[in-house]
């Protein structure tokens, strides 16, 4: 479905202010632009308005999409550019990384399954995410477009504007970092 977004018609209609094609634009990608946004803030509802100010920037960006890479990638970029400026702002209000991370559809625990596997897998996924957010910004950005979104090195590089040799070390760094913190429950940092 998104190959059909990187059609020039469809580009098109986007830069003509077309609603369907707006719509049909947020359709596929909000889920992934939201998860990005929480995964960098830790919140919920930070995730959620900042999702809506992705959107908005694209709206407001369209005309300047050239179509050099690909328009998934752009958007990423764009949440990229947005989460990175909403963490800083977090963080000067010392706002940011309090409490345990808060999405419970992020939650790998299975309710089906019996009740202490369901609480142990709660508990992991806190310990995982709790740790992710202790990553500095752009090592979680970079994690949670590898790992999590499945991005190429090269969709990376550019939805980032790091070279692709960049990516690849802070994101060996990143998991580093995330497995050490896990395999310590979080307390204490290692770089």
């Amino acid at each position: 479905m998104a190959s059909d977004l990187d059609d020039p018609r469809f580009l098109e209609r986007l830069k003509r202010r077309d609603e369907a094609a707006f719509n049909e634009l947020v359709r596929t990608y909000q889920g992934r632009v939201f998860r990005v946004c929480l995964r960098m803030v830790g919140r919920r509802d930070e995730a959620e308005d900042l999702a809506q100010e992705v959107f908005i920037a694209v709206f407001r960006a369209i005309e300047t999409f050239r179509g050099d890479a690909k328009l998934g990638t752009w958007i990423y970029r764009i949440a990229s550019n947005v989460t990175k400026n909403r963490v800083k702002y977090l963080a000067r209000r010392q706002d940011g990384r309090q409490g345990v991370y808060d999405d419970e559809s992020a939650h790998a625990a299975d309710d089906a399954g019996a009740p202490d596997d369901a609480l142990d897998g709660k508990r992991a996924e806190a310990r995982l995410l709790e740790a992710l957010q202790g990553l500095d910004e752009e090592q979680r950005l970079i994690l949670v477009l590898r790992d999590v979104e499945n991005l190429s090195y090269e969709e990376i590089r550019e939805a980032t504007g790091l070279a692709e040799g960049t990516v690849k070390s802070r994101l060996h760094r990143a998991r580093q970092t995330l497995y050490a913190r896990v395999g310590q429950g979080t307390k204490g940092s290692t770089s």
